[in-house]
């Protein structure tokens, strides 16, 4: 599996997270700023949370790392909290803003 192939595969998975105040997966939210893969199969996740008194603020982000290192190609998982820049319904993907009534 090529990083592009395993890329998708991590995406397939964070899209089975969802937030719990909102009926949308994570990815789908705009949560997920940026994922790198490392050579070594390493990989780093820079994402936000919808606020950061967000109730899930711990539980969140090890759910991410737990379910991506359950994928076999990766070693390691590591998620970074940022709120820069902070988090926007504008962030989110044409269909969350759809199934919750912004367009």
């Amino acid at each position: 599996m090529n990083k592009r192939e395993l890329e998708n595969t991590i995406i397939d998975v964070i899209k089975t997270i969802y937030d719990p105040e909102i009926p949308v997966d994570i990815y789908e939210l705009g949560l997920i700023y940026n994922i790198e893969i490392s050579d070594d199969l390493e990989v780093k996740v820079d994402m936000t949370l919808t606020s950061p008194s967000c109730p899930v603020a711990e539980s969140l982000p090890a759910e991410v790392e737990q379910k991506i290192e359950g994928i076999d190609q990766v070693k390691k998982a590591i998620v970074e909290i940022t709120f820069e820049p902070p988090w926007d319904k504008e962030m989110m993907s044409e269909e969350a803003q759809l199934e919750l009534g912004f367009l």
